[in-house]
């Protein structure tokens, strides 16, 4: 008679089963990204800001299908770089659009200064000279997670150089600080920046990006945030990763959407929990936050006029969890919107 296991060591089996394999040791990038490849060649746009000489590094892919005439440009979000947007680049091209995908100072192949003021207002600035730069106006702007706080700064800045405003899993749709979130110290985003493995990153992504779900293909993005994070300018990385950190929860922008008056398409995957440090609130603060089934239909009541578009079964990154139904929705509903 065959002896059964004991219900424990079974469930824990079946757990070890379904995880993913472990990730070898990612390799090491330099604090541009150097070592990784983007899809398309990267180019770059010298400038001074703050005094700063910097690099911004971005990818120009021409429109495969015929030519619309329209410029798209997308906004990574903060672990993310402009190549994680490969699908979308593709099916934007191959729909006529131009377009501009850049890495924001202080991320992926962009320079990492060793001082610098941090502010959606400063990013959205140097994203603007960028664009003038190549004489580009009236585009598609689409962003996403922090991109998507970055996007809305832009709107707000330009409205006149904005002809859509594509919101994707936008983070900042509440403010954290004022719902219960302790203030960390720059100090302490630093400090937790240097604490990233390739094993904790995909934890991460998988519970909060990805539903749950986890896909080989995923780990490419595991790979490029802890070679970075993890590389030889990792000091760097982390500094500058800190402040952005600090931005991104000292800067809120949901106070400003009634005031946003560029038509706008918002794209959520319902099943997102993002909430910048909610790790360190306690219980019943944690509870409340993230709920982006009841955050998209507030955006969408705050932003006049916007339209909704839901991915009942996606998380934080519906373009890359999902890409055929996303950039199709995307497409569509760009074509609909006014010119």
């Amino acid at each position: 008679m065959r002896a059964s296991l004991p219900r424990s060591v079974f469930v824990a089996l079946v757990l070890i089963a379904l995880s993913p394999p472990a990730l070898a040791d990612p390799p090491s990038f330099g604090p541009e990204l150097q070592g990784f490849d983007y899809p398309w060649p990267v180019h770059d746009f010298a400038f001074s800001s703050q005094g700063e000489g910097l690099a911004m590094r971005y990818m120009d892919i021409p429109a495969i299908g015929t030519p619309n005439g329209k410029t798209a440009v997308l906004l990574h979000g903060k672990n993310f770089c402009a190549a994680t947007w490969e699908d979308t680049i593709r099916a934007l091209s191959g729909a006529g659009y131009r377009v501009i995908a850049p890495d924001q100072i202080g991320f992926c192949k962009s320079s990492k200064p060793e001082r610098y003021q941090y502010s959606f207002q400063a990013l959205a600035e140097n994203t603007h000279a960028l664009l003038a730069s190549l004489g580009l106006s009236g585009v598609v702007l689409i962003g996403h997670s922090t991109g998507g706080m970055l996007a809305a700064r832009y709107a707000l800045m330009y409205p006149d150089e904005v002809a859509t405003l594509v919101l994707v899993n936008p983070i900042g749709l509440e403010d954290w600080k004022a719902l219960g979130v302790p203030a960390l110290s720059v100090d302490q985003w630093i400090e937790r920046e240097r604490g990233l493995t390739a094993e904790r990153i995909r934890a991460y992504e998988q519970s909060t990006y990805y539903a749950g779900e986890w896909r080989p293909e995923y780990d490419r993005w595991v790979t490029m945030l802890a070679g970075l994070m993890q590389g030889g300018g990792r000091d760097i990385v982390a500094r500058n990763t800190g402040l952005i950190d600090d931005m991104i929860t000292t800067q809120p922008v949901v106070y400003e959407f009634p005031l946003i008056r560029v038509p706008t398409l918002i794209m959520i995957g319902l099943k997102d929990t993002t909430a910048i440090g909610k790790d360190a609130a306690p219980p019943e603060v944690k509870a409340k936050l993230g709920r982006y089934p009841e955050l998209a239909q507030k955006t969408k009541a705050a932003i006049p006029g916007s339209r909704l578009i839901e991915f009942p079964d996606a998380g934080h990154a519906p373009q890359i969890q999902e890409p055929e139904r996303f950039n199709a929705a995307l497409i569509a509903a760009l074509g609909e919107a006014r010119p």
